[in-house]
């Protein structure tokens, strides 16, 4: 065991699946000699080389479009766009080409690639570096959405979204790549794709949330532990697959949940859950499913931030509505 940060468990991710296996390569803007903006892919190169670790023109349609053909061909690309708003010009090569190829060939082709970027607000970023859609994601059949929360899962989904057959958007949480801190495994392990953690068990009121607002879950889960307040927390892990059964159960038990994203509200993820809730715990709910996210507005700049994310005085606020 090592303690490490997120960061560093998904740079020794990328280094162990880059030794155990040859096709696995990495693409990006200043991937290689700068190690990426957050130093995800630091000193990658000096180990396997620019033709494994490849900076590419700041190009997001080509980077991806190219690493597409690199899979139908079997290679394993590991894309890193910098930012989830760098993201969008290659929407369609990610919608009409990476998600649709097995369904196009009827099975002939994958298209194992992973699609790393950071996302999230909290970093004082400019436009366009802080944005949390991962409904848009969702929203596309063919991929799967998955988005750590901590250093353990990070390195495990990784390691697992690169071993996948089909096309992995991979959201990490900027703010958090150096804030927590675990022991991690040193040797190679997995973590499922689409299966949810209950990180705390509880019996008054499930919370479910993933990636950036889980240790926002977890303080307000420690302070009403205090007042007596049973808060069972759930870790998505991944958004697509969705864990429905984790939900349900946990819901079915505790007849209240609150869901915390940060996001925008209207068409987000935690409206999918709310529905899921919905057509499958009707009877064992004692209040409304409550939302606690993002507001339907662009992600303000700087110190506006702090007034969009949701943290733990709305998240307790909610709790406290469904408890009532």
């Amino acid at each position: 065991m090592a303690t490490q940060t997120i960061a560093s468990a998904l740079n020794q991710a990328l280094h162990q699946e880059m030794a155990a296996d040859e096709r696995v390569i990495i693409m990006g803007e200043d991937v290689g000699r700068d190690g990426g903006v957050f130093r995800i892919t630091d000193k990658l190169i000096d180990v396997y080389g620019e033709e494994r670790v490849i900076d590419t023109p700041l190009a997001e349609a080509g980077i991806l479009g190219t690493a597409i053909g690199l899979a139908m061909a079997g290679m394993r690309p590991v894309v890193e766009m910098q930012f989830d708003g760098f993201v969008y010009p290659a929407f369609d090569q990610l919608i009409s080409h990476a998600a649709r190829m097995r369904n196009r060939s009827r099975g002939m082709l994958s298209c194992p690639l992973v699609l790393r970027f950071p996302y999230g607000g909290g970093v004082r970023a400019l436009e366009h570096h802080s944005e949390a859609m991962e409904a848009l994601y969702m929203h596309i059949p063919g991929i799967k959405v998955v988005t750590p929360a901590t250093p353990y899962d990070a390195k495990g989904l990784l390691i697992s979204a690169i071993r996948d057959p089909d096309p992995v958007v991979f959201m990490e949480p900027k703010r958090l790549y150096r804030s927590l801190k675990e022991d991690v495994p040193e040797e190679s392990y997995t973590v499922e794709l689409g299966k949810a953690r209950v990180m705390v068990e509880g019996k008054d009121v499930t919370v479910v949330s993933w990636g950036s607002m889980i240790p926002t879950a977890l303080k307000v889960q420690g302070a009403l532990a205090a007042e007596g307040v049973s808060v069972e927390v759930i870790d998505l892990r991944s958004i697509t697959p969705l864990d429905r059964e984790a939900v349900t159960q946990s819901v079915t038990k505790t007849g209240r949940c609150v869901i915390l994203q940060e996001g925008p509200r209207t068409g987000g993820v935690a409206a999918e859950i709310s529905a899921l809730i919905n057509e499958n715990c009707l009877f064992s709910l004692q209040a409304p499913v409550e939302r606690v996210t993002g507001f339907d507005i662009i992600m303000p700049l700087l110190k506006g931030e702090d007034l969009y994310i949701p943290e733990e005085r709305r998240l307790t606020a909610g709790i406290r509505k469904v408890l009532g």
